[in-house]
């Protein structure tokens, strides 16, 4: 994964864990830019982001995997983060909000190319 969006642009993750816990994830996707923890989730709050509808995130084809996968002796594990949580995508410019994604669905999220654009289009990185 990318430090920087299109090479000019510096990413910031932020998440609802812990930092202990985000750090291994971090490690693991291959993050080098800021990861934060906000644990209390006031930016989420602040942005506006919100959780999905347990349907949307348990509908009928998720529960049928999960069954098929129980029925072929695969062990499930309690979730340890909150599966509903929609997250979202931010271009922030000065510390204020110049373009924010709130998604759809849970997997609904902006593609860097779309961030990429949207701050080129603001003047915010160089074209070519």
């Amino acid at each position: 994964m990318q430090q920087e969006l299109a090479g000019r642009i510096p990413l910031v993750v932020v998440g609802f864990s812990p930092a202990e816990a985000l750090a291994p994830l971090a490690d693991h996707l291959g993050l080098t830019g800021a990861v934060l923890s906000d644990t209390d989730r006031r930016l989420y709050r602040r942005l506006g982001l919100r959780r999905a509808p347990v349907w949307r995130v348990y509908s009928p084809g998720t529960l049928a995997r999960y069954a098929i996968w129980k029925l072929r002796g695969r062990t499930l594990h309690r979730p340890v983060e909150d599966t509903r949580q929609m997250g979202g995508d931010a271009l922030l410019v000065d510390g204020r909000v110049e373009r924010l994604w709130r998604p759809a669905t849970p997997d609904d999220r902006a593609a860097p190319g779309l961030v990429a654009r949207s701050a080129r289009a603001r003047g915010h990185i160089e074209t070519g």
